[in-house]
């Protein structure tokens, strides 16, 4: 592990040896496999969230919240705990995007960050309508605490899926977004988990041998109640991960 691996937070040994295929991919994938929208040399805003993979009842799975109906932005939508950087986070090409993702986290979710082994960190990615550049802070939750919304007006939930049940081809389908765009989306636990989130989770699929095969043609559209969340929503990305115009 280099030096700058150490300094930022991220280590290595003690991983269950189910998630040594997403470290070795998350080390190897390069940012164009992820998305076409690299982030510019300077300018964007710095953003992290958090992919914390855990071992619960039913398997190995991921952490998700729902965003409160209530928010301007991405209201009512399943996502990976995380937001924007502060000030004391740190260095955004340094440790920041971990200390953004932790501290993020334990506000939404109430997590203990000391049980979070953070193990990689995917490329950035950049969502041209919102100008944030995303790091995706990939974490081992090694020893668990309880989750809960801590703020009910900014988290409507917090859930754990199970990484079979986002391979289950059965539970695989194209979203069909209004401006026409295709891109992955999951049907788990009484959701549709859609976006920017369900992008980051097909492409880290694929890469780490984790994707079973499904039907692509299978195509649905947004839901009314979720398209009538994202109407008006002026930070709601088009374009996304593993949606048709990432990957063209």
């Amino acid at each position: 592990m280099s030096e700058s691996s150490v300094a930022r937070g991220i280590e290595l040994d003690g991983l269950p040896g189910w998630l040594e295929p997403v470290r070795v991919a998350a080390e190897r994938v390069l940012p164009e496999q992820l998305s076409r929208f690299l982030p510019p040399v300077e300018g964007g805003r710095p953003a992290a969230v958090l992919m914390l993979f855990g071992e619960g009842p039913d398997g190995p799975d991921l952490l998700l919240i729902e965003r409160a109906r209530s928010l301007r932005s991405h209201a009512g939508q399943p996502s990976f705990p995380g937001g924007a950087l502060d000030p004391e986070d740190g260095d955004p090409k340094g440790p920041g995007p971990i200390a953004a993702a932790l501290r993020e986290a334990e506000e939404e979710t109430g997590l203990d960050p000391a049980g979070v082994q953070v193990f990689a960190e995917l490329p950035r990615l950049y969502i041209p309508v919102s100008r944030f550049v995303v790091t995706p802070v990939l974490g081992w939750w090694r020893e668990e605490s309880p989750v809960h919304p801590v703020d009910e007006g900014e988290t409507g939930a917090v859930f754990r899926v199970p990484i079979a049940e986002l391979a289950d081809p059965a539970n695989r389908v194209r979203l069909r977004q209004p401006s026409g765009l295709l891109g992955p989306a999951f049907e788990v636990a009484g959701r549709l988990v859609w976006g920017f989130t369900a992008g980051v989770i097909d492409r880290v699929l694929h890469h780490s041998g984790l994707e079973l095969p499904w039907d692509q043609s299978r195509v649905v559209d947004l839901p009314d109640d979720a398209l009538a969340l994202v109407q008006g929503d002026p930070e709601h990305s088009r374009v996304l991960p593993g949606t048709d115009a990432g990957t063209s």
